[in-house]
């Protein structure tokens, strides 16, 4: 990405020199150099520092990616004390003074580090990379970086280890999760397909429910299809969306967005509800929602409008994977919800 905000690291004149050399290949990034406030020939945008551990510390709140042009043994000295989790670590890349050998040491995953490597040998001439991450070197599915392509929450990391461990061992994994997600997953041979919850510790959960588990949890956005009665408060639907929400064990934040038929386009308290919550809300016509071949639920705008439905074929026209995963619940007569993935 190429808002990543970059620093690259150096403390002598070589090192300094190579990271110049560097930058000119990465015009398109943020990137600020740091050295040694020894290093005799220093260019005036290049940023000082006494030691090592005056810029590594504040580097890492401030930086998505470090490139340390550094000894290896040096730098993992450096930044043992400033390790909080595999969430939370930036990228750190180490570089030889002649940039061909290129390796993510830190944060390879969820950091960025094995992708961003994988840019710089393009930009680079001559240069390899060592990517040490054995999902990477053996083609084997890892969740982290399923999660992290789908901005993905995930819960219970601690348990990814395990789960890559039976993977790389041929071991099976179990994959509760809906059929719609399951199909879309790289390299099956080993998942196994569940829709029976098993907190047996070699399990992966797919899901946006809130659920109690030890298991790895990736938990993909809903899609809220909404119908209401014309001229429904915002207040009334703001009520009927949360009691929906805690009814079906999902948190707010899960909502990635929500739809309507088109004919509610000008409601305005549907309107103040997206807009209040930051939601870009999508309408539907009579055409998109009576396409869809699903076994929707009885509904009032079929009497109405002609239509198959409003809450459950919108939320489905919205959503990423086409699943209906809760049906439409009714509140206070005037409204209803759906949800879908």
């Amino acid at each position: 990405m190429r808002n990543q905000k970059i620093a690259i690291v150096t403390i002598n004149q070589p090192s300094l020199d190579s990271a110049i050399k560097l930058n000119s290949f990465l015009k398109d990034y943020k990137v600020d150099i740091f050295t040694s406030k020894k290093t005799p020939k220093k260019p005036q945008n290049i940023k000082t520092f006494d030691k090592l551990d005056d810029i590594l510390k504040p580097a890492w709140q401030t930086y998505d990616i470090i490139i340390c042009i550094l000894a290896i043994g040096a730098v993992i000295r450096k930044i043992a004390p400033l390790l909080i989790s595999k969430e939370q670590d930036p990228a750190i890349i180490v570089i030889d003074i002649s940039l061909t050998k290129i390796v993510p040491l830190l944060s390879g995953h969820l950091g960025g580090a094995n992708d961003f490597t994988q840019t710089l040998t393009q930009l680079l001439p001559n240069s390899i990379d060592f990517i040490s991450t054995a999902t990477d070197q053996t083609n084997t599915i890892a969740f982290d970086i399923l999660a992290k392509q789908n901005n993905w929450q995930i819960e219970n990391i601690q348990a990814l280890a395990n789960i890559s461990n039976r993977l790389l061992n041929k071991q099976k994994v179990k994959v509760y999760t809906f059929k719609s997600i399951f199909t879309t997953l790289t390299n099956q041979e080993l998942l196994e397909f569940t829709t029976k919850l098993d907190d047996d510790q070699n399990s992966v959960l797919i899901t946006p429910f809130d659920i109690k588990s030890q298991n790895l949890i990736l938990k993909p956005y809903i899609y809220l299809g909404i119908g209401c009665n014309k001229n429904t408060p915002l207040q009334d639907i703001e009520e009927a969306v949360k009691l929906f929400l805690e009814q079906n064990n999902i948190s707010f934040k899960q909502i990635k967005n929500i739809a309507s038929f088109e004919a509610k386009k000008d409601e305005v308290g549907l309107l103040d509800f997206a807009n209040k919550y930051d939601f870009d809300i999508k309408f539907y016509d009579k055409t998109n929602i009576n396409s869809l071949e699903y076994d929707f639920s009885h509904s009032a705008s079929t009497k109405f409008f002609e239509l198959k439905g409003v809450a459950e074929p919108s939320a489905i026209l919205l959503s990423h994977y086409k699943e209906l995963i809760v049906k439409k619940h009714s509140y206070f007569k005037s409204i209803t919800i759906a949800a879908s993935i």
